[in-house]
């Protein structure tokens, strides 16, 4: 990617330089490639939730015009499993269906009306079976087993202290039981790619993948290939997620190129595939009891979460965890137990999303918060002060706070501010017909892999031959701008404005492994790599221009854009000719880092494999500024207020529109988003009917950093990309129950709820 003129330096609101080639449409995302000579491929679904498949009706839908082939279960060589950790999702379904969007047939065709055509014709002969729909459905002893192994994918427990007992030393104790749904990630790219095998068997893939390193074994392990035949190129994403870490389009996308003679072959999943097959945010079912001592000393905390991962695990293990681990909030609690069930059933996958299984937990441990709060006459805002975890402090999970800790920066940041300085007098000025109320958060979410596996950066640069430095980047940018973040940290370590930078997007051939794009991990760990790589080329360059100038020693040389001065003489030695000087191996430099863990590993959490715990967090506090309507029932946030804690801030326009980005998001979570199933068919399918949040719905947002320092993050930065959704839904319901005097168990917290609250007037919780 060539980048526009602009000066780059750590701490400046610097426009992104990707921007420009975005919206003028010159950058082409994975859905824009669309060669000659170009085949489609297309996948027949299932339909049901559960059945046996008997056979699959395949001769009419090959014998239409302009198809080349219609391949089943019994064409898939391999494993015919995909799954990151858990490889339990086939390819295309060999006996058995679990869920409406199964794969039974994919079909390749000469044109996108002809692969219409003939998936209709594919008929598959499906046995119905019994289905279930929800944790407790799926744990009853006598329900279907949708998996030979059974029904629960992971039970685990996370405890430190004496729960049980602790109860009983507490002065205050509450109760209450909340329900999440899934949701839709909605991203304007649905999953797409293009592949082609090359004359020597090579797969050469461009594909929307948020993880194209890993997307090779995950395609090699189903389809029976060697991973190092593949190569996958990720341009900029449009939009991911989470929802595209993970085979989504690539397995069947190499199957059908498998069988395409060399021709190029694009599969795209139109909204309502994207919707039927794509991965969910989990549904999760969480009871929670919490208690305090008589001066709001948080004491005990126990809760069971359940969590609903569809049928099949893809990384539902892995987001209960966090969710587990996220259980107690950013507090101190010296005695927890926090069991979890993650339970498959015959609805949509589940899987990775922002906020990964801790959007959930937020929303019920922030409103017990606000119960605890009124039951012990607190002061909500002080109350979490008061236990707000301190860099020292063991949280939840058992693990000390070692590094940057900054909730109570945050809460402190919030109180002063006049939001909650004058809510008294905002909540009297209410207009008629017109309830008011303001809400808290305190929000965290972890940075990372966690524990198990390396969270992992390779960065390489490389001075061109007309003088500017190439940065080839082996992470996705899903949007997030991640991308514009690598190439100012290499602008202000190599002095290099926009135009003397290129940045090479991840592609397996030419770039090296760096993880997926997901976690928040990604600016920190590659940017810690990138750091590595320019100060080794910037020594390298300083040595070479020694050579050139005719220098005794090195002192007295600085970097300008495209050149190298020795300040005493002011005599110049161009990159060009540097580069010039130098061979091909002596150009480049390599720079990797893997993210450090915990090292006080608790005795508990045994049954994770990977991920647990984690040792990076964010953290966030957020206000919002709710008016419920009495005679519709509608909610609008009419301002909302967020303060981050990510560390040293690189680049305040990127930082103020990620933090926009995810509060955007989390207000559609907590208000209209919500995936409707009829025994695991959706019924809102599209934009249509699955009510995503627009500019008239967003209030504005105030976003104000509570800068802390990192010390092993690059510039003292950590990543904000995930801990902006937590905070909306439980700062939305704590609003509207300050409004109402009601207490919304259940989200979204759609209007017919609201009216339903306020019909049956204060006090007892509305589900």
């Amino acid at each position: 990617m060539t980048l526009r003129h602009g000066t780059l330096e750590i701490g400046c609101p610097v426009p992104r330089v990707d921007a420009a080639a975005k919206v003028t449409g010159e950058e082409k995302y994975a859905i824009d490639h669309t060669p000659e000579n170009m085949l489609w491929a297309g996948v027949r679904r299932a339909g049901v939730p559960h059945g046996r498949l008997r056979t699959v009706h395949v001769e009419e839908a090959r014998a239409l015009p302009g198809v080349l082939c219609v391949l089943t279960a019994s064409d898939v060589p391999g494993t015919n499993r995909q799954g990151i950790v858990h490889k339990d999702q086939p390819v295309l379904a060999v006996d058995r269906v679990r869920h409406c969007g199964d794969p039974v047939a994919l079909v390749l065709a000469e044109d996108r009306e002809t692969l219409a055509k003939a998936l209709a014709l594919v008929v598959p002969d499906i046995e119905p079976l019994p289905s279930v729909h929800s944790p407790e459905e799926a744990l009853r002893p006598d329900a279907p087993a949708i998996h030979d192994s059974g029904n629960v994918l992971l039970r685990a427990v996370i405890e430190k202290g004496d729960a049980g007992g602790a109860f009983g030393e507490c002065d205050a104790v509450v109760e209450e039981t909340f329900e999440v749904p899934f949701q839709e990630h909605a991203f304007l790219e649905t999953q797409n790619g293009i592949a082609h095998r090359e004359a020597d068997g090579k797969l050469v893939m461009t594909v929307s993948t948020q993880a194209p390193f890993r997307d090779r074994f995950e395609i090699a392990h189903a389809l029976g290939l060697d991973p190092f035949s593949i190569r996958i190129i990720s341009p900029y994403l449009g939009g991911g997620f989470g929802g595209k870490d993970g085979a989504t389009v690539q397995c069947l996308l190499a199957l059908a190129a498998m069988h395409a003679g060399g021709r190029p072959v694009r599969m795209t999943w139109e909204r309502e595939e994207s919707f039927i097959a794509g991965y969910k945010r989990h549904a999760v079912k969480m009871h929670y009891r919490v208690g305090a001592k008589r001066d709001g000393t948080l004491h005990a905390l126990e809760c069971d979460l359940y969590y609903d991962t569809g049928a099949y695990a893809h990384l539902g293990a892995e987001v209960m965890e966090l969710g587990m681990e996220h259980a107690g909030g950013p507090y101190r609690i010296p005695n927890v137990r926090v069991k979890g069930w993650c339970v498959y059933t015959n609805n949509p996958i589940a899987g990775a999303m922002r906020g990964f299984g801790v959007c959930q937990t937020a929303f019920a441990v922030e409103s017990v918060m606000d119960m605890l709060a009124a039951k012990l006459n607190l002061d909500p805002l002080e109350f979490r002060r008061k236990n707000a975890l301190r860099r020292g402090d063991e949280n939840c999970a058992g693990v000390t706070m070692v590094h940057s800790t900054g909730i109570g920066a945050c809460l402190e940041t919030l109180s002063r501010h006049p939001f909650w300085l004058e809510r008294r007098d905002w909540k009297r000025a209410a207009p008629p017909f017109k309830r008011r109320g303001v809400g808290l958060a305190a929000v965290f979410n972890a940075m990372g892999y966690g524990r198990g596996l390396p969270d992992s950066a390779i960065a390489r640069l490389e001075l061109t031959l007309d003088g500017r430095i190439r940065i080839y980047c082996g992470v996705s940018d899903m949007g997030q701008g991640n991308s514009a973040a690598f190439v100012q940290i290499a602008g202000e370590i190599l002095c290099q404005d926009a135009s003397r930078l290129e940045l090479i997007l991840p592609d397996t051939d030419r770039t090296h492994p760096s993880g997926s794009s997901s976690a928040g991990r990604t600016t920190y760990t590659f940017g810690n790599a990138l750091v590595q790589a320019c100060n080794a080329l910037k020594e390298k360059l300083f040595h070479r221009a020694a050579l050139v100038l005719m220098l005794d020693e090195e002192k007295g040389l600085a970097l300008l854009p495209g050149r190298v001065r020795h300040l005493p003489s002011g005599r110049e030695a161009s990159f060009e000719l540097l580069a010039r000087m130098l061979p091909e191996a002596d150009r480049a430099s390599v720079g990797q880092f893997i993210m450090p863990v915990a090292h006080d590993v608790p005795d508990t959490g045994k049954e994770f494999a990977i991920g647990f715990p984690h040792v990076f967090f964010a953290y966030a506090a957020h206000l919002a500024r709710v008016e419920v309507d009495e005679l519709t029932g509608r909610i609008e946030v009419t301002e909302y207020l967020a303060v981050t804690d990510g560390g040293k801030v690189i680049n305040p326009q990127g930082f103020e529109q990620q933090v926009h980005g995810s509060v955007a998001q989390g207000l559609g979570y907590a208000l209209t988003e919500q995936l409707l199933l009829d025994r695991g068919a959706i019924l809102n399918a599209g934009f249509a009917d699955y009510i995503l949040p627009t500019a008239l719905d967003v209030p504005e947002i105030i976003s104000v950093a509570a800068e802390t320092f990192e010390h092993t993050g690059p510039f003292g930065m950590k990543g904000i990309g995930e801990v902006g959704t937590n905070g909306p839904l439980p700062a939305v319901a704590n609003a509207v129950n300050d409004a109402l005097g009601r207490r919304l168990t259940r989200s979204p917290l759609t209007a017919s709820r609201i009216l339903r609250a306020m019909e049956e007037g204060p006090a007892q919780p509305v589900t």
